[in-house]
């Protein structure tokens, strides 16, 4: 066998075992090649249909290639008209804003002052008391003031309106009825008296008026009582006139005023300092006190006996001294003198007893508020130190303290000084009695002897 033969043979074989769909099992070459053109013919004419398909597919798209060449230059042209009709409108635009500039003339002028004015007569009417009774009157101000274009003759009558209805309104008290914020932070509803846009009572209390949310909210600290008592006044009146606080500031001072620390508060910036000092006071006053009301006992006694000394009293200094008197006339002059003096000498203690101790806290008080304002200094400091000077109210209490402490020390030592020197004149003086009644005695016995 020819190896032309063998490989016809293996061929066969392979194309028996890989080609089933052609159809059924070749046996033979004469049926391979059967089928064999027979694929062939097959795969030609699908071949033939693909290709035109293809070709269908390519005259389709050349068509729509045309169609969309013929759109862009559709739009193409269609830009270039738009584009000149934009450079013209442009144009005209422009020529026709010069010829509004001037023809308004004055008139542009006239838009930034009803501008500007509109603007002021808003902030001024958000923040007035006249807004807490007329609610809602900025609608045609504000839209003033935000407004691009010129106003008609009706909006600016109507701004005219909105000043003239502000002054006429700032010069008037009016009693309406209004909803009330108390601190706690309840509503009630109450008449209110408005003095103008400066102030706005009810009963004896001051309100403030909150221009965020459009209401009269009780002040939580009220001013002293005088300006309450001329609200309350005010409020109770039905006609006439009356006094009355004004605030020009429309609430800024009365806020000041509310903020003023009361006498307690002061005291209680002196801190642990302050509180010794006053502590020391009042001992010093109850002293002084006591020994006033001693003194002037004993004076009231040492004038009666000084009047009747026929009958001694020993419930009284100069009683006593003339018991002793009383009881050692008998002796030589010189006996009775020392005897006397020595119960002068008994007495002047009663007489300056504690004295001493009145004059130790006028000395000690100003000591102490040195003492306090040292060491509110300390702290102002160590405030500086941690804080920095940035910020005044770190620095405050420190500085509270030293002032108010030393306040407190000459507050006390300055009458502590006062009462020391009066009680020591009165003890002075009854003092000056028994040694001027002994004398008498004496001179009398040494007429005698």
């Amino acid at each position: 066998m020819s190896n032309f033969t063998k490989y016809a043979l293996a061929a066969f074989a392979a194309l028996t075992m890989t080609t089933p769909a052609m159809g059924a099992q070749a046996t033979s070459l004469q049926d391979l090649l059967q089928q064999v053109r027979t694929a062939r013919g097959q795969s030609s004419a699908e071949n033939q249909q693909r290709l035109a398909r293809f070709q269908a597919d390519r005259n389709n798209q050349r068509a729509l290639l045309t169609q969309a060449q013929a759109e862009l230059a559709n739009e193409e042209a269609r830009s270039t008209r738009l584009k000149t009709t934009f450079d013209a409108n442009e144009q005209q635009l422009t020529e026709l804003q010069e010829t509004l500039r001037n023809n308004q003339g004055n008139l542009g002028e006239l838009f930034g002052v009803v501008r500007q004015m509109a603007g002021d007569i808003k902030a001024v009417m958000d923040n007035s008391l006249v807004s807490a009774q007329i609610g809602d009157r900025t609608a045609l101000v504000s839209r003033l003031a935000q407004s691009r274009e010129l106003p008609n003759l009706e909006e600016l009558e109507g701004l005219w309106m909105a000043f003239l209805e502000e002054m006429t309104e700032s010069g008037r008290v009016v009693r309406f009825d209004a909803e009330i914020v108390r601190p706690d932070g309840t509503v009630f509803n109450s008449p209110v008296v408005r003095v103008g846009v400066f102030n706005a009572v009810y009963e004896d209390n001051f309100l403030n008026f909150v221009p965020e949310t459009d209401s009269l909210q009780e002040l939580p600290r009220q001013p002293q009582d005088r300006f309450r008592g001329a609200a309350s006044d005010l409020f109770n009146a039905t006609s006439g006139y009356t006094a009355m606080a004004v605030d020009p500031s429309r609430g800024q001072l009365l806020g000041l005023l509310i903020q003023k620390p009361s006498l307690w508060e002061r005291i209680q910036q002196g801190k642990t300092v302050g509180y010794v000092i006053l502590f020391l006071g009042a001992i010093g006053l109850l002293i002084a006190l006591f020994r006033f009301i001693y003194l002037v006992g004993a004076g009231a006694k040492i004038r009666a006996q000084r009047k009747d000394p026929a009958h001694p009293d020993s419930h009284n200094a100069l009683g006593r001294i003339l018991t002793v008197y009383q009881d050692n006339k008998d002796d030589d002059v010189e006996t009775l003198e020392l005897k006397l003096d020595e119960a002068i000498l008994q007495e002047t203690p009663r007489l300056e007893t504690m004295l001493g101790y009145v004059k130790l806290l006028a000395a000690v008080a100003p000591l102490l508020g040195l003492l306090g304002t040292v060491t509110g200094m300390i702290e102002t400091f160590q405030s500086i130190t941690l804080f920095g000077t940035g910020d005044p109210k770190l620095m405050a209490g420190g500085i509270s303290q030293a002032l108010v402490t030393t306040v407190l020390g000459l507050v006390v030592s300055i009458p502590m000084v006062l009462l020391h020197t009066l009680l020591s004149s009165m003890a002075k003086s009854l003092v000056e009695i028994l040694e001027e009644q002994s004398a008498g005695i004496i001179a009398t016995q040494a007429e005698r002897g």
